[in-house]
């Protein structure tokens, strides 16, 4: 079988992908939520012209003159206004958030004056609009501030509920199902057996999934028979999960079970052999609404199959509006020799010269099983398919790994 490239099996990830349906959260609840629907303003911030400052509300014609005296006939503080209004020679004490009385256009900041008693004196002169924010200077009633398909951060969720939302329409979580295959493997903690290894891979998986907003379903480790891995997959569908994500077995040995039981089950599946490199097996379908994806069991393999597929099956399920990793350009650290027909993605540690530029620098030692190069790396180095030598200095391109 021919390799695929790696844009055409993520095409096919992502084909006829739709968000998950819409549900109602409160914004306690909409942290990294992806919203469902654009969220209008239901109120005009500020509603009224507000004091910036501490000090006094004046006519700015009446304290033009440095020694203006004033007739202090009021106070103003947030959240309870002057209801009179400011005439010819006349000034109200007024806090930081207090509305501006009528009559008065421009504020004294309490530096600048001298109070004594019923009477303050301007050491500034007053300009008119100086310390005050106009009514709507953040936004008015209707305007359209948060679009359909962000991801909420904190900030987002403070305009929301400025914007006098209790609540709002978010895509539902994607449900992903992890299964571990392959008599090899004993949980950490365990004392491995001859021939056995730690499992590492799904905890990686998982918090990676959860790291993009999905929910993660632990379906453990399936031992090296067909009964064990259907018996897997079946918890999976069972579970309501969106996601299948599989984890070893993905290629065609005789204990590579992973596919047998898949096509048991009766998946519409195309087993690929990607043109990339590390996680050239790797295999993806349908069982129904749940899809599936096939990685490596390499620890690398499945770390970086799951970054590139995964993670944007879980942002077009999320509703996000941004669903691919974005490339960014670097200079090579070392040189590099030609590449074959696959594409690279090579583990990098990322420096920042004093000039601004972005350095890369590939890891000593790229096999797919070495977790510590992994875990020191702070990019993906891509290479495409027969890219040439390619001399230190030369420029690159880089994925960034989550932080």
């Amino acid at each position: 079988m021919a390799l695929m490239p790696v844009s055409d099996a993520l095409a096919a990830v992502l084909a006829d992908v739709e968000p998950l349906p819409e549900q109602m959260v409160s914004l306690d609840e909409a942290h990294h939520r992806v919203l469902a629907r654009d969220v209008a303003a239901r109120r005009t911030q500020p509603p009224q012209a507000m004091s910036a400052m501490d000090g006094y509300a004046v006519r700015a014609a009446d304290a033009a003159a440095i020694d203006s005296r004033l007739t202090v006939i009021g106070e103003v503080a947030a959240g309870r206004p002057f209801t009179g209004r400011v005439g010819a020679g006349e000034a109200v004490r007024i806090f930081t958030g207090g509305v501006i009385p009528d009559g008065a256009d421009a504020v004294v900041i309490q530096e600048d004056t001298i109070a004594d008693g019923k009477s303050v004196t301007i050491k500034e002169a007053a300009i008119v609009g100086r310390h005050i924010r106009p009514a709507g200077v953040d936004f008015r009633e209707g305007d359209v501030l948060l679009r359909k398909g962000t991801r909420l951060t904190e900030r987002d969720l403070a305009l929301a509920a400025a914007m006098n939302h209790p609540q709002l329409a978010v895509c539902r979580r994607p449900k992903v199902a992890i299964l571990a295959t392959g008599d090899e493997l004993v949980m950490p903690g365990a004392t491995p057996g001859h021939g056995q290894i730690v499992y590492s891979n799904g905890f990686a998986l998982h918090a990676l999934a959860r790291q993009e907003g999905a929910e993660t379903i632990d379906l453990g480790i399936a031992a090296d028979t067909l009964a064990a891995t259907t018996a897997g997959i079946r918890r999976a569908r069972e579970s309501g999960a969106d996601v299948l994500i599989t984890t070893g077995g993905a290629s065609v040995g005789d204990h590579d079970l992973v596919q047998q039981a898949l096509k048991d089950e009766g998946i519409a599946m195309a087993f690929w052999k990607i043109a990339m490199r590390p996680g050239k097996p790797m295999m993806h379908g349908r069982l129904g609404a749940m899809g599936v994806i096939g990685l490596p069991g390499n620890p690398v393999s499945s770390y970086v199959c799951a970054f590139l597929f995964m993670v944007p099956l879980i942002r077009a399920l999320s509703g996000r509006s941004v669903i691919h990793h974005h490339r960014e350009r670097a200079l090579l650290g070392r040189d590099l020799g030609a590449n074959d027909q696959r594409e690279d993605y090579l583990r990098a540690r990322l420096e920042l010269r004093d000039d601004g530029t972005l350095v890369a620098l590939p890891v000593s030692h790229q096999d797919s099983s070495l977790l510590a190069n992994l875990a020191a790396a702070q990019v993906l180095l891509v290479r495409a398919p027969f890219a040439p030598k390619a001399e230190a200095g030369s420029p690159c391109e880089v994925l960034r790994l989550p932080v």
